[in-house]
């Protein structure tokens, strides 16, 4: 009862009750005012010749108007039952960080190295921007992406601590790849302009060439450029513990080239800044100024404010409104419960709420396929319902229905259940001819194909289970190629003639009317029967558990080495590409 308890938006009205309270009680028992024909005619004579002389007055105009004045205050009260929902709103600022990581990042000159000092400024970035959309690239002869467009902290801030030189696949300095990178993730992300953030010590003439080229249209984002280093530089000991050298054998020492880079900056219509240990360096660059521009991020958020639901009750003040202009109404409102005579259903209370449809995805979920049979208008949903009940014959009259290639597929499983491998395999091939690419039918067509050679040659088929079989859990919808709005229910087909052969299928529901998503079930085969395991079996099963458990407990959680191999095949893909 507490819940069902309304909220009041506007409670100072109450203050208006004890007044229409007097008004009411002075109006129940006032007097008749004496007209002239009171005077007139005899008192005897008022009660049967005048209407309301001495006669008992009625009070049912009295209580009506006491209701009306009750629904009123009642609504300028202002009911309410929910709160507002509003859509979670993000800021729109994508922003591409590029990160040089060449050997030159692990100089000394920034302690405790150019490396980490970066690694700490883009901390300080993203914690700044955590509901901003932000992507990082790595650069040295080549460019990849450590982090897509992401407000993910947590997943940016770990690949952040796997960085080091050692991980890049080519050795170099290509700044300009990194851009080109970088303009293809904000054309992929979709959330406007964008703004570039290079993150280095220095560029070449052929790096600012190629960057020119690939900012040189109208609507390009504006490059800022943060400097990591010092003008004076140091040795670079690589993490091997050498020094590096250049081609003719010289210890190399890297210096901050921060005249070049501010210049370039501004020709790009951005801003150069040094690093430094505080943050007015990014807030220089502009960096952690809050965008004015918000995007709708697909989530709903109950706000403080609550819905005024008060008007509801201007409905019934409205209809008594209306009928008081006309003497003698109330007696006519009998009548509006009188009619022609209608036929009668069944009521339950989920009926004021859920569809048909709605209550049949509710018993299908909580595993009542029989009744969910019984409440779904969708012939194809009821299909679904009785191909989980076990009625296989009135399943394939349902899914034959349907002409897409998902009820043809759902067909072929249920003729496949049913026995009629034949009719199966003709079913899945309509559903094929429908949708080429539809991998279920064409793994399931496999399975009773094999059923079918096994049968022919009068051995029984042992059960298979392929690695790459998906079967729906309960709450999950997969969708195997282009399905589009469909949901899938896993199955394993089994027929019979004296034996039970068994396969794996999978079977996929057809999209629902109002676009609805119904959660899959797995479904058992209580025909199949699988040979229980010998003791020497369960033994060897155990040991294999083990030595599996323990060799992956040995694998190296490492996810620099994992970023390695990864920029690596990107890199051999790109130069197979090229080639």
């Amino acid at each position: 009862m507490i819940a069902l308890w309304p909220h009041w938006l506007r409670p100072w009205w109450l203050l208006l009750l004890p007044l229409l309270g007097w008004l009411l009680w002075q109006l129940w028992h006032r007097q008749k005012r004496a007209g002239r024909w009171q005077m007139i005619l005899p008192p005897a004579f008022h009660a049967v010749l005048l209407s309301g002389g001495n006669g008992r007055e009625s009070k049912s105009p009295w209580v009506v108007l006491g209701i009306a004045w009750l629904l009123a205050v009642l609504a300028l009260l202002g009911p309410s039952w929910q709160r507002v929902e509003q859509s979670s709103q993000k800021p729109s600022d994508p922003l591409v960080i590029l990160l040089e990581l060449t050997p030159q990042m692990l100089a000394t000159d920034s302690p405790p190295n150019r490396l980490e000092q970066a690694r700490r400024k883009l901390y300080d970035l993203l914690q700044a921007r955590s509901d901003a959309q932000t992507a990082i690239i790595v650069y040295a002869g080549s460019a990849h992406t450590l982090v897509p467009l992401s407000d993910d902290l947590a997943t940016s801030r770990n690949l952040l601590e796997a960085l080091r030189p050692s991980i890049m696949p080519e050795p170099g300095h290509r700044a300009d790849l990194a851009v080109e990178k970088a303009l293809g993730l904000l054309k992929q992300g979709g959330l406007g302009q964008g703004r570039l953030l290079l993150v280095g010590s220095s560029l070449s003439k052929q790096e600012r060439q190629g960057i020119r080229l690939q900012l040189q249209s109208a609507h390009a984002p504006p490059l800022s450029i943060l400097g990591i280093g010092s003008r004076e530089g140091t040795p670079v000991t690589q993490e091997n513990g050498e020094f590096l050298k250049d081609d003719q054998g010289a210890i190399l020492v890297p210096r901050l080239d921060s005249p070049t880079l501010k210049a370039f900056a501004s020709e790009m219509d951005g801003r150069y800044r040094a690093a430094r240990l505080d943050d007015k360096d990014l807030r220089q660059l502009g960096l952690l100024d809050s965008t004015q521009v918000l995007r709708d991020d697909g989530q709903l958020l109950l706000l403080d404010t609550w819905a005024d639901q008060g008007y509801w009750l201007l409905l019934p003040l409205l209809l008594l409104a209306a009928c008081a202009g006309r003497r003698g109404w109330l007696f006519c409102l009998p009548l509006l419960l009188l009619g022609a005579p209608q036929p009668s259903y069944a009521f339950e209370l989920q009926d004021l709420w859920l569809r048909p449809d709605q209550q049949g995805q509710y018993l299908l979920k909580h595993k009542r396929p029989a009744e969910a049979a019984e409440r779904f208008q969708d012939p194809q949903w009821q299909g679904v319902a009785l191909y989980e009940a076990g009625n296989y014959a009135e399943a394939i009259k349902r899914f034959a229905q349907g002409s897409d290639a998902y009820s043809h597929y759902n067909r072929g499983n249920a003729l496949a259940r049913a026995g009629e491998l034949e009719a199966a395999i003709d079913a899945y091939e309509q559903a094929l001819e429908a949708q080429p690419d539809l991998q279920p039918a064409l793994k399931n067509k496999a399975l009773v194909e094999t059923l079918m050679q096994a049968q022919a040659h009068s051995e029984p088929a042992e059960p298979t289970k392929n690695a790459d079989d998906e079967t729906a859990q309960p709450g999950q919808t997969p969708q195997p190629g282009a399905s589009g709005q469909t949901s899938q229910v896993g199955e394993e087909s089994s027929q019979g003639q004296g034996e039970a052969g068994t396969g794996e299928t999978e079977a996929s529901a057809a999209p629902q009317p109002g676009g609805n998503e119904v959660p899959g079930s797995e479904l058992g085969d209580e025909n199949t029967t699988t040979p229980p395991l010998r003791p020497a079996d369960t033994r060897l099963e155990g040991e294999r558990r083990q030595a599996l458990e323990q060799w992956l407990q040995e694998i190296p959680d490492n996810p620099g080495e994992l970023l390695r191999r990864k920029f690596w095949y990107e890199q051999q893909q790109h130069q197979d590409t090229t080639r």
